[in-house]
């Protein structure tokens, strides 16, 4: 049960830290057009951007699918550009529909996303009979950190229209402006096909992850010689 805790919190960790942010802005432009008074429409449209990256994080840490790094990397903005770019075409009292294409978006741009978390999770992952159980925590963790965001995306929303008294039209489009900027940006940066460029940086995001990665491992096996310890 300790283990399973363990990769649970590392999931929670994960979406909510600001070196992967890409994660973070795709959630904040999903809910930047709904309210709390909206929370049902919000809470199918995270479950279908949640089932989207539950299969491919599933699928590819198992190693049943390999996507080349460099496309997911890239792939990430242009599902966060995408996003924004629909925000900005919702007007002031047009909310989507219970079969809006955005719910499909959120599940097909899901399987992206689970590409990006499988990669990290793969560098963490053991061999022995409990990877199930370590896969579901990690997923699980995802969540709870995604609920998180998703609150203080919500409780933002309100008092910027509430409290400051902006529009929501302009409220949406002010921050899905700034998304939009920031994912452009990333996207330009992970180009795939600027070869040297992406040696350089693969090179440096790589030293990046490999830190990130003896951390989380060092975590796993402190964890795993406590248990033996005092068994």
């Amino acid at each position: 049960m300790e283990e399973f805790w363990l990769y649970f919190d590392i999931g929670r960790k994960h979406i909510a830290d600001w070196e992967g942010y890409d994660h973070i802005l795709f959630v904040v432009a999903l809910c930047l057009s709904y309210t709390f008074a909206d929370w049902k429409k919000l809470l199918i449209l995270i479950t279908a951007f949640t089932i989207g990256h539950s299969i491919t994080l599933a699928v590819s840490a198992l190693n049943y699918m390999n996507v080349p790094t460099n496309w997911i990397e890239f792939l990430i903005p242009v599902t966060i550009i995408i996003t924004a770019l629909s925000n900005l075409r919702v007007k002031e009292t047009t909310k989507p529909g219970r079969f809006s294409p955005i719910y499909f978006l959120a599940l097909f741009f899901g399987l992206i996303h689970g590409l990006g978390f499988s990669n990290y999770l793969k560098a963490l992952l053991g061999r022995d009979e409990n990877i199930i159980t370590q896969l579901l925590a990690f997923n699980l963790g995802l969540e709870a950190g995604q609920l998180l965001i998703v609150a203080g995306i919500l409780l933002i929303t309100f008092l910027c229209t509430r409290v400051l008294r902006m529009t929501r039209r302009d409220y949406v489009v002010l921050m899905s402006g700034a998304v939009f900027g920031i994912s452009l940006i990333m996207a330009i940066e992970r180009w795939p096909f600027r070869k040297e460029d992406r040696s350089r940086e693969g090179k440096g995001s790589g030293q990046l992850q490999q830190k990130k990665t003896e951390k989380e491992n060092t975590v796993v096996f402190n964890n795993q010689v406590n248990k033996l310890l005092f068994i």
